[in-house]
């Protein structure tokens, strides 16, 4: 188990100015981040990258879909450029020195048919899936099955794990999100205890986005599981705040949910450490 950081916390394009973020989270004992990666070209990722390893941290790599690059379209040209763009995303991963992408990136976000996923838009997401595993090699990939009210074709546990069952590549897996799980599931334990074996990366979200341990998501009793799993993968914290208006927008923060960031980062590690020895 590894302990990382969702940078979105702080910004949705890291640069030399955020240093003094990547310091303080090694010096609270986080061994990675989760670099944000939403546009800009391979080539820039790379002093990215070495930054984070000068620090002492390793990366991984948090993305999504763009609008128009739609593996799920009838519209082929949409089709075309969403797997275009999951080959960016993994070249971006590899200049990055990722070794795990995450996300929800099967489909743009907060676009919706008005119906769930169909038959034939499951296919195209799984020859798309299956497309950007061959593709990163090495890398793996850990797909986030996300809320109703920000996808429509990746919703729950069951479904993210027959996903990952039917890619059937040994990079292949997906991200359980308590926030998410929280929302979706109707049992949020009993499902993550179902569908862990396709679990390769977890995130630690409160139920309201905020401090991990101040809500009511099921954390602590997840973190239980894992433990007994021995569960091999990176737990990551992931919350939002107002440092990113357009990040704020998307994520509905609509008021204060921390005292700050540092108050944020060093309760929810101390959380992780504390339901890891538990």
């Amino acid at each position: 188990m590894k302990i990382g950081c969702n940078l979105l916390l702080w910004s949705s394009r890291l640069g030399p100015e955020h240093l003094p973020i990547l310091r303080l989270l090694k010096s609270l004992g986080y061994d990675g981040v989760e670099v944000p990666v939403f546009s800009g070209t391979p080539a820039e990722q790379v002093e990215i990258g070495r930054m984070v390893a000068g620090e002492g941290l390793i990366s991984s790599m948090v993305a999504t879909m763009k609008p128009g690059a739609d593996p799920l379209s009838d519209d082929p040209t949409e089709r075309a450029a969403g797997a275009e763009h999951h080959k960016w995303l993994v070249d971006c991963a590899v200049a990055l020195q990722a070794k795990v992408i995450c996300g929800p990136f099967h489909q743009p976000l907060a676009q919706f048919s008005g119906s769930g996923i169909t038959a034939k838009e499951w296919d195209r997401m799984v020859e798309s899936q299956t497309a950007m595993a061959d593709y990163a090699g090495e890398i793996r990939l850990a797909i986030e099955p996300v809320n109703r009210f920000e996808c429509y074709a990746l919703n729950t546990a069951a479904q993210a794990a027959h996903l990952a069952a039917t890619v059937n590549r040994p990079n292949y897996g997906y991200l359980h999100d308590t926030f998410h799980a929280n929302i979706e599931e109707k049992d949020p334990i009993a499902a993550l205890k179902t569908h862990l074996p396709a679990i390769t990366h977890f995130h630690v979200s409160e139920n309201d986005r905020g401090t991990p341990g101040q809500g009511h998501a099921a954390i602590l009793p997840a973190l239980k599981v894992l433990k007994a799993a021995n569960f091999p993968y990176w737990i990551s914290v992931e919350a939002f705040g107002f440092a990113l208006p357009d990040i704020a927008a998307a994520t509905k923060i609509w008021r204060p949910l921390f005292d700050s960031e540092t108050q944020l980062v060093t309760d929810a590690i101390a959380l992780i450490r504390m339901g890891w020895t538990e």
